[in-house]
């Protein structure tokens, strides 16, 4: 019997914005690694030695961000004007609407924090530490090759002191989780959740969110909180619960690794 064409319609219809989901990924990933190419190149070659010290290492990294968020929302839109604002196409639409800048509220900033916003964040890293423990424990028995005891890169020496370790916490305390969240789980997960379910959506921006860490331990790991973090955005329509847990995993990541030491 001949699948019913609704039904044919129903699928397609999920198969394209799956796909297009799948464009806002890349044009992420494609932001993130434009932006570290034109800052990598500038640094190389004007300011190696600045780079190299702590306060040149936060002040790149928050550049790498910045321009990445630019790219993201600001630079497409020569493109529309130029060549998509006539086209009247389905594809077109499409495009236009991976390039369109996002408002407030599709960034998920569209109040103030809120004390459900606090409350949440402690909730989360619990919830977070729970099913990354049961992912990690799994990829453990199911693969030999994966390394859990392989250190993070976070781009900072292990031994900081005075200052120093008081601008490498600005950096990955600060900048890093407020950057990582409105890319990913503002104009990423925004996007995503336009076009698909809540699991698909989830699943895809923290999918990306581990790939781009790099390394397959803090992979899994950052998949777990990508999860929860999602889970956040999704409950309380902004970012910034996701924020402050965001905030407070990596200040215990940076309790141990640069105080406990």
């Amino acid at each position: 019997m001949a699948e019913p064409r609704s039904r044919r319609r129903k699928d397609l219809g999920w198969l394209k914005n799956f796909l297009v989901g799948l464009l806002f990924c890349g044009w992420t990933v494609a932001a993130l690694k434009i932006s570290g190419w034109i800052n990598g190149f500038i640094a190389v070659r004007l300011f190696k030695e600045e780079v190299q010290t702590t306060v040149g290492m936060t002040i790149f990294q928050a550049i790498i961000y910045i321009v990445a968020f630019l790219i993201l929302d600001f630079l497409p839109l020569l493109l529309i004007k130029k060549v998509l604002v006539k086209a009247k196409s389905s594809a077109a639409e499409d495009l236009k609407d991976i390039f369109t800048p996002p408002d407030r509220e599709h960034l998920g900033l569209t109040e103030l924090p809120t004390w459900t916003d606090i409350f949440l964040a402690p909730v989360g890293i619990i919830i977070y530490y729970i099913i990354a423990t049961v992912i990690t424990v799994i990829f453990t028995q199911l693969f030999s090759w994966f390394d859990l005891e392989q250190s993070q890169d976070t781009g900072f020496s292990t031994y900081l002191f005075g200052t120093d370790r008081i601008i490498a916490f600005i950096a990955l305390v600060v900048i890093a989780p407020i950057a990582e969240e409105l890319i990913f789980r503002g104009w990423l997960y925004g996007k995503l959740r336009s076009r698909l379910s809540l699991v698909t959506a989830m699943l895809l921006t923290s999918i990306l969110f581990g790939v781009m860490h790099g390394q397959w331990n803090v992979g899994v790991n950052v998949f777990a909180l990508s999860l929860v973090l999602c889970g956040a955005r999704e409950i309380t329509g902004t970012i910034y619960a996701g924020i402050l847990m965001h905030m407070l995993k990596n200040f215990i990541a940076f309790y141990i690794l640069y105080i406990m030491i």
